[in-house]
This record gives C-alpha cells, structure tokens and sequence, in this order.
C-alpha cells in the first residue's frame, strides 16, 4: 500500500465510474494504484443509473451532445475512447451489451451490479488496492514535488501522482460532496460555477400541474424574458408531473434553464407540436376546418395530443372545446395554433441536486491537458469525469464521458511514473 514512508504510485479519489477506470487504465500499463472512496461501496452512482439498469454509452456520441467546456477538447477526449469502444471494453470483461431502439446501451443483464463488478475486478485483476471508508479531507501539495492526501481515518499517503475522480455535487446521497471541487480550488484551479443538470423542472403553472401524469413529445422552448432572444430548443419525450415537468425534453432542456435564470429573466415555452411555427399550425387548422367543417375543436386537436391535454389547450387559448372548428373567428383560430406551439411556461427553478443526474460546471477544462488530463498549474494532478466543466445530455453520454477521460487520466498518470 501507498504510505507516507512508500511514495509513488498513482492514488485515484473516487471509486466511481471515471475513478475505476482510470484505475484499470492505469493498472494495465503497470503502475501501483490505491484507490481511496468515501463509502462503503465503490460505484454507487453506477449502481443507480438507468433504473438500476446503468445506460452505459449511446450508440452515436458527439462533441455537441455536452456542455461546458471545449468542444475540440471534448472531441480529442471521444476519440481516444468513444462509444465502441467503450462498449467492447465491457464486453471484453465479460458484460454483454445491447443496443435499445432508442440508441441507448445497456448490459443484457439489465443491471448495473454487472457493469460495476466488472470494473472493480479488472481493476483488482491489474494490481490495484480498494481502500473503502476512507473519505479524504484534504489534499497537500509538496514543497518537494508530490502530494499528501490525508483521511478522515487519521491516514495519510503520498504519491506523485494523484487522480482526482471525485465527482460532482449531484445525488449527494451516493456520497457525492464536492470536495474535489473545493481542493481543486485551493491548488488554485479554476472552478465553473456549478448548477445542477439533467434534474425535473418546477414550473407555477397550475394548468401545466392538472396534467401531472401525462407522457406525449413535445418541445421545450428557452428564451431571454417572454419577448426575448430564443436561447434553446428541446425537443423529446416530456412528462408532467405534480410540481413541474419531467422526462428527457425537461432534464436535457435544465442545465440551459438554470444558467439563463442566473443570467437574468428566463421565459419557458412549450410546443405540443415540434418544429411547427403559429403559421403552420393555423394553416392546419384552415385545412381541418375544410375538411371536416362539423369537428368540434376538442376532438380535433384529440388527434394530436393526448385527451387530457387536448381539454387544456382549449382551456389555456379560452376556446370552448364543443366549438366547431369552423365556426372560430380568425383570432380564435390564431389563439388556438399559438397556444399549441408557444404555450407559455412559468418556470420556477428545479430539484437541484437532490434529484439532478449530474453536475454542471467543475474545473476548467482549459486547465488541463487533453493528452493526459493532467493539471497544467500542478504537474502530477489528474482529473476525470464530473469534477470537470463537462455535463453530457440524458442517454448514456455522462458515462461515455467518465470512460473517456478516466482512461486517458489513468493513462497519463501511469505514463509519468513506475
């Protein structure tokens, strides 16, 4: 084991998914490892992923499919990994995997125990030492080089090389703090302010809550105040809930809610029918009314929408749904195509970080070294995975970025040392 008196190595913080596989990367190349993880457990995160199930990649990964930092950084980081070959890394280690229709991958065990057993005993297989319950507290950098990581246990450990996959501050339950943040800091890094993502949106509309339940796909429409600039589309699988809104289109759509709100005034907008303008709605609605003069307007946009959202779109556009469609005036007609495709959305904030998937913000990505992920202000300081100023979108893409840069982390820390 790594000790005070036995310096180098490689000391990951951070059993996650970033953590042990910068773990095994950097085990396959030969260096002593010691990871050091706060719970009981490692990979709790991984354990609840998915539903359990653990969405290892996505069948096509793009640098435009992340926010935050540098897109050609983020691409240089999927190249070296992307989303094959993440997925034979696990097959290799025994874990089938298939390729749901909506581009998702996940184990054919259907449970994320087999993709975190398999990470924990590579990294076993290749050397590596699982220090549990030891939640670091700070960490030193040395006058001499190196650095001391200290544990709340009364432990201390020195090695040259440190990699810090601690995460983010997102479902805090699996032992997600923030230090890693809070120590990057202190070394003097850079840290993005963060904000949680991928979290359910709140929203004050009380008509929008009525509908709590509902599942269809919509857009969700970001601008800056009611009459702004649009910032953002999202289109995808929406579901209301009893506060807010849920399901991808809300959780992609939150991370750019959240940092539009900080910025100023944000106005919430939702299509019930994506990629369509008020013009082209209303155009549809004159051809409806031609040919089916005797629909009344309730069961016409039935063909669109759910029923129950049907029933609302006349209540929110002040229409009665027995109307027949074509007996609307013009402006009741416009009314009906504008509240179909822009009804206005009071948002009012989100889960935070509590029920968010992952952490926006994190430590400059200009900061570190895309060959390696080594720390350009403190040589020997590596880092991976959420702890990063890079948030991926729903669908297997945080898990692709963990694979991504803990590999090359694991890589570069191994490459720098015996």
């Amino acid at each position: 084991m790594l000790s005070m008196s036995q310096p180098g190595g490689v000391i990951v913080i951070g059993a996650g998914a970033a953590g042990l596989m910068a773990a095994v990367s950097a085990g396959r190349l030969g260096a002593r490892v010691l990871i050091l993880e706060s719970g009981r457990k490692p990979g709790t995160k991984i354990l609840a992923s998915g539903g359990s199930r653990c969405n290892l990649t996505h069948d096509e990964v793009l640098p435009e499919d992340y926010n935050g930092g540098s897109r050609n950084v983020i691409a240089r980081l999927l190249r070296e990994v992307d989303a094959r070959a993440a997925r034979q890394f696990f097959e290799d280690l025994g874990v089938a995997t298939k390729l749901e229709v909506t581009g998702k991958v996940f184990p054919v065990s259907n449970s994320a125990v087999t993709v975190r057993d398999a990470l924990v005993r590579e990294a076993l297989r290749v050397g590596a030492v699982l220090k549990l319950e030891t939640p670091v507290h700070a960490i030193h950098a040395l006058a001499e080089g190196g650095y001391t990581v200290k544990a709340e246990t009364g432990e201390s450990f020195r090695s040259d090389r440190v990699v810090l996959a601690t995460g983010g501050l997102s479902y805090p339950t699996t032992g997600s703090t923030g230090d890693g943040l809070r120590w990057a800091a202190g070394l003097g890094h850079t840290i993005v302010p963060t904000i949680p993502a991928l979290v359910p949106l709140l929203t004050n509309d009380s008509l929008a809550h009525s509908l709590s339940g509902v599942t269809l796909e919509a857009e969700l429409i970001l601008r800056k105040g009611e009459k702004g600039k649009e910032l953002r589309r999202v289109t995808g699988s929406l579901l209301f809930t009893h506060m807010g809104l849920s399901g991808p289109a809300a959780l992609n759509m939150s991370r750019h809610y959240t940092r539009a709100r900080e910025a100023g005034a944000a106005w919430g907008g939702l299509s019930f029918e994506p990629g369509r303008s008020v013009e082209e709605m209303d155009g549809w609605l004159v051809r409806a009314a031609g040919d089916e003069p005797r629909k009344n307007v309730q069961n016409l946009m039935g063909t669109l929408v759910p029923n129950r959202v049907a029933e609302a779109v006349c209540e929110r556009a002040g229409i009665h749904g027995s109307a027949r469609i074509s007996e609307l005036r013009r402006e009741e007609r416009r009314d009906l195509a504008r509240t179909c495709v822009e009804w206005p959305l009071g948002l009012a904030g989100t889960l935070g970080y509590d029920k968010a998937e992952v952490t926006a913000g994190g430590v400059d990505l200009s900061e570190v070294d895309p060959s390696t992920m080594e720390s350009r202000k403190h040589p020997g300081l590596y880092f991976c995975g959420e702890v990063l100023d890079v948030d991926g979108k729903l669908g297997g893409y945080n898990f692709q970025w963990a694979w991504s840069s803990g590999y090359v982390a694991g890589r570069g820390a191994a490459a720098t040392g015996g």
